[in-house]
C-alpha cells in the first residue's frame, strides 16, 4: 500500500520530504498562511494553493485509512479476511473500491437471495450456473419444499435466481467496470415530469436533454438536480438503446454476461441464466450505479460551484480599498427615504440622517442641502451609493451633488449592497451600534466597504455575499471550508492593523479564534492603543504558540519597534539586526532604501535556521514594509441618461462592474438594476476555457449592448468591442472541434451560440443567473 506521505507527494508532484514536514506543522496546530509565509525551509517553499491542496487531500487519505482499517476488522470478525482480499483492501485507493470490496461482507437486511440460500436452493443455483445444459424445471423440481417455504418449481427458480443475482452485483472488479463503461460512454438523460410544464418553466431547456455524462458542466448539473429536486424534471443514465431488440442484450447486460461466463449457445438454461443477467442489472445494479454516479457528478459539480465562489470570493475580498478617507454612504430607497451616514477616516459613525428625494416626497432641494451641509461639516471626500433599487435615482442626486460642492472634489462610487442587509440584521451589528437602527447599519456597512473591502467583509458570512453558483444547493460544509479558507487566505495576505481592527477581522488572523480577538480588541479598549507586537502576550489567552502563528500578520503602525509595521516575523528580528549590524546600518535606515537592498546578497545572512527563500522575503519587506498586495482604487463611470432597461439600446457602449464570474461568461453591472451577461464566447476573439482567465470580480470593463429584453429583464453583452448586435458570430471565441454541430439536443446553456432570449443560449444562461447573484 502506498503511503499518505509519498501518494500526496506523486499527486502534487513534490518532495515526499515536503509532504512530510507540512503534515508535521499542520498537525501541531500551524496554519497554511502561517507555514506559507514563514516556514519556506522546512516545507521547500510550498505556496499557499499548494499547502490547501494538500490539507483537503490529506483529509480524504485519513478518512479513507479510517475507514480501511474499519473494514479490515469487520471482516476479520467474521472470520472471511483471506490473504487475497486483505491485499485488494489495503491497494484500494478511492472510498468507491474500498465500499465495493467489502460489499458481499457488509452487514445488511435479510435479502432475497439470503433467504433462498436458508431454504436451501444454494446448490440449484451453482448446478444451474455451472451446467447450462441442465434442464431448470426437471433441477428445480428436487427443491421444492413447503416446510422451506418453497411452494413449487417457479418458486425454486427464482430463489436460484436471486442468490446468482446477489453474487454477480457483489463482484468489485464487476462493478468497477460498469461503472467505467458508464463514466466513460454514459449519457444523462431528463424529462419533463408530466403535468409540470407551467410550474417548471424556468427548467424548460431540460424537458428533453441528453448529453454525455463525462461533459456535463457544473451549472447544467446543478440546474437539472435541482429540477429533480423540485419535482419537475426525472433524470437518469442511459447506455446505448435502452430498449433493446428482442433477443439482444442491453451493454451493461452484455458486459455482465462476459464478466461471469454466460454465452448464449441454445442449451437448456441460458434463457434461464440471461434472465439472470438481465435482472442483475435492471433490478440490482442500474439503480445503485446510476445513485452513485449521479452522486458523484453532483459532487464533482458542486465541487466546480464552490471553486467558481471561492475564486469569485477572494477577487471580491482583494478588491482595491479607497483608503481612509471621509465618506458620506446613501443607502437609497423610494416611500423609505434614502438613509444617509457619514464615516471618518477610520469607519467611525460621525452622523447620520434620512432624506426623501424620491417619489412620493420628492424633496430633492431639501436633500440636496442636507447633503451639502453634511459634505461641509465633515469635509467629505467619498460619496458610496448602494446598488440597490433606487440607486440611478440616487446616484443623479450625488451628481447634482458633486457639482453644487466642486471645491470639495468629492468621487462618487457606485458600491455593492450584497451581504449588507445581513450584517445589518446580525448580533455583531447590534453589539457595534446597539442604539442605531437597522436600516442606517446597512449605511454604515455600504461606506465602510469601500474604504476597506476585506475588512468590512469579514464581517458577513460568506455565502451571503452573493458571488456564488447554486449556493444552496451544495455542500454547506464544504462551501463553509472552502470559503473560510479563502477569507483567512485574503486577511492574512494583506495583514491586519493590530490598533483598528475589528474583533471579526482578528478572527481571521493565523492563529487566532473569536474568543482571542476579542481580548485583544477589550484589551486594547482598557490600556489603550498596542505599542508594540510583544505587548500581545500580556492578552489573556494569547501564548507563545498563538503569538507565533498571528504575530507577523498583525501590524503595528507608529510603534515602537518599526519591523513591527511589516510582515517580517518577531522571531526573524534577530536576523534583521545581524544584517544592519554586517552592514554597519541603523534598522530605521535600512527601511525602504531600495538601492541599498537591492545590493545585498541573501546567501550571505544564511545560518541553520533561516535560508535563502526567507531572507529574500525579509529584504523585500524591508524594501516596501506593510505592502498592501490589493491593486489601486478605481471607479467605474456609469454612463449619464442610462439609468433602466428601458435606456439601453442594441450598439451602446458603457463602462461597467464586473459582479459575478460564472463558467459560461461574466455578469457586469451597467448601472441599470440588472446585470447583463458577457457569454464566455463573447468575452474575448481567442478561445476562452475559464473566463476568470479574462476578468474577476471588481473589475472595471467597457461592454457593448447587443440584445436588451425587457419583459425578461435580460441583457446581453460583448466585451468585443467590433462586434455587431445581430452579427455575433455563433462560433466567435472557440476551437475548431466545437463549431461542429453536435449530435443529439443540447440544452441552451451550452457554449455553442449567442442566439437571443427566444429560448437559446442566453435565455437559458439568464434562467440560472437568479441562482448566482443572490443568497
Amino acid at each position: 500500500m502506498e503511503s499518505i506521505v509519498s501518494r500526496l507527494a506523486t499527486e502534487l508532484a513534490v518532495r515526499p520530504q515536503q509532504v512530510s514536514a507540512t503534515i508535521s506543522l499542520l498537525d501541531e496546530g500551524a496554519s497554511v498562511p502561517f507555514i506559507a509565509r514563514y516556514r519556506k525551509e522546512v516545507t521547500g517553499s510550498l505556496d499557499d494553493t499548494q499547502l490547501r491542496q494538500l490539507e483537503e487531500r490529506l483529509r480524504y487519505l485519513r478518512e479513507l485509512e479510517d475507514r480501511r482499517n474499519t473494514i479490515l476488522d469487520s471482516i476479520s470478525e467474521q472470520g472471511k479476511l483471506s490473504a487475497e482480499l486483505e491485499r485488494d483492501i489495503r491497494a484500494a485507493d478511492t472510498k468507491t473500491r474500498l465500499e465495493d470490496l467489502y460489499l458481499p461482507y457488509k452487514p445488511k437486511r435479510r435479502t432475497k437471495g439470503q433467504i433462498a440460500l436458508e431454504a436451501g436452493l444454494g446448490p440449484l443455483a451453482e448446478q444451474l450456473f455451472a451446467d447450462p445444459t441442465l434442464d431448470p424445471d426437471q433441477q428445480a423440481a428436487g427443491f421444492v419444499d413447503l416446510d422451506r417455504g418453497v411452494a413449487d418449481i417457479k418458486a425454486a427458480l427464482d430463489g436460484a435466481k436471486y442468490i446468482l443475482m446477489e453474487q454477480f452485483s457483489e463482484d468489485a472488479n464487476l462493478l468497477d467496470r460498469l461503472r467505467r463503461t458508464l463514466q466513460q460512454e454514459g449519457r444523462v438523460v431528463s424529462r419533463l415530469v408530466a403535468g409540470k410544464e407551467n410550474e417548471g418553466a424556468k427548467f424548460r431547456d431540460y424537458f428533453e436533454y441528453s448529453e454525455p455524462l463525462a461533459r456535463v458542466p457544473s451549472h447544467r448539473a446543478l440546474a437539472i438536480l435541482r429540477g429533480r429536486n423540485e419535482g419537475v424534471l426525472s433524470i437518469g443514465l442511459e447506455l446505448g438503446d435502452e430498449e433493446p431488440a428482442a433477443g439482444s442484450l442491453h451493454p451493461c447486460e452484455g458486459i455482465i454476461a462476459e464478466a461471469v461466463g454466460i454465452r448464449q449457445q441454445g442449451r437448456a438454461a441460458d434463457k434461464w441464466l440471461a434472465e439472470v443477467v438481465r435482472w442483475t442489472w435492471r433490478v440490482k445494479l442500474l439503480g445503485h450505479l446510476e445513485t452513485e454516479l449521479l452522486g458523484d457528478l453532483r459532487e464533482l459539480a458542486e465541487d466546480e460551484a464552490i471553486r467558481v465562489f471561492a475564486s469569485n470570493l477572494k477577487d471580491l475580498l482583494l478588491a482595491a480599498p479607497a483608503g481612509p478617507r471621509v465618506t458620506l454612504a446613501l443607502d437609497p430607497g423610494l416611500r423609505t427615504g434614502v438613509k444617509v451616514v457619514v464615516v471618518d477616516a477610520t469607519g467611525k459613525l460621525v452622523d447620520k440622517v434620512t432624506i426623501f428625494p424620491h417619489a412620493p416626497r420628492n424633496q430633492w432641494d431639501q436633500s440636496l442641502a442636507a447633503l451639502g451641509a453634511l459634505c461641509q461639516k465633515h469635509q467629505v471626500d467619498l460619496i458610496a451609493i448602494g446598488n440597490g433599487t433606487a440607486s440611478r435615482e440616487t446616484d443623479k442626486l450625488a451628481g447634482d451633488l458633486l457639482r453644487q460642492q466642486a471645491p470639495l472634489k468629492m468621487t462618487k462610487i457606485m458600491v455593492s449592497e450584497a451581504g449588507a442587509s445581513v450584517y445589518s440584521a446580525s448580533e455583531l451589528a447590534a453589539k457595534e451600534f446597539p442604539d442605531l437602527d437597522v436600516t442606517y447599519r446597512g449605511a454604515v456597512s455600504i461606506a465602510r466597504r469601500l474604504q476597506d473591502p476585506l475588512a468590512e467583509l469579514v464581517k458577513i458570512e460568506p455565502k451571503a455575499i452573493g458571488v456564488g453558483q447554486y449556493q444552496h444547493d451544495v455542500s454547506q460544509l464544504k462551501l463553509a471550508r472552502s470559503l473560510n479558507a479563502v477569507v483567512e487566505d485574503c486577511v492574512n495576505a494583506v495583514g491586519v492593523d493590530l490598533n483598528t481592527a475589528s474583533a471579526p477581522l482578528l478572527t481571521r488572523v493565523s492563529g487566532l479564534n473569536p474568543a482571542i480577538a476579542q481580548n485583544i480588541v477589550d484589551y486594547r479598549d482598557q490600556h489603550g492603543a498596542f505599542g508594540n507586537r510583544r505587548e500581545l502576550l500580556k492578552v489573556s489567552r494569547l501564548g507563545d504558540k498563538t503569538f507565533e502563528q498571528a504575530a507577523g500578520f498583525l501590524r503595528v503602525m507608529n510603534g515602537s519597534n518599526p519591523l513591527d509595521a511589516s510582515a517580517v516575523h518577531p522571531e526573524a528580528y534577530p536576523l534583521v539586526e545581524r544584517i544592519a549590524a554586517d552592514t554597519s546600518r541603523d534598522i530605521r535606515s535600512l527601511i525602504g532604501d531600495s538601492a541599498f537592498l537591492r545590493r545585498l546578497e541573501p546567501a550571505s545572512f544564511t545560518d541553520e535556521r533561516f535560508g535563502i527563500p526567507t531572507i529574500s522575503d525579509i529584504l523585500k519587506e524591508l524594501d516596501k514594509p506593510g505592502r498592501d498586495p490589493r491593486p489601486e482604487f478605481k471607479a467605474a463611470v456609469f454612463q449619464d441618461g442610462v439609468e433602466k432597461l428601458s435606456d439601453l439600446k442594441p450598439g451602446m457602449t458603457l463602462e461597467g462592474v464586473v459582479t459575478n464570474v460564472a463558467n459560461f461568461g461574466a455578469f457586469v453591472d451597467i448601472g441599470v438594476h440588472q446585470d447583463g451577461l458577457v457569454h464566455i464566447s463573447m468575452l474575448s476573439h481567442q478561445f476562452i476555457k475559464d473566463p476568470r482567465d479574462v476578468v474577476k470580480a471588481g473589475d472595471i470593463v467597457k461592454v457593448k449592448v447587443m440584445e436588451v429584453d425587457i419583459p425578461r429583464q435580460r441583457i446581453s453583452l460583448t466585451m468585443r468591442l467590433d462586434d455587431q448586435p445581430g452579427q455575433a458570430s455563433a462560433t466567435a471565441g472557440k476551437p475548431p472541434a466545437e463549431r461542429k454541430k453536435s449530435s443529439g439536443r443540447q440544452p441552451a446553456a451550452s457554449h455553442s451560440g449567442t442566439k437571443a432570449a427566444s429560448g437559446g443560449t442566453f435565455a437559458d444562461l439568464f434562467a440560472n443567473a437568479k441562482h448566482l447573484k443572490k443568497p
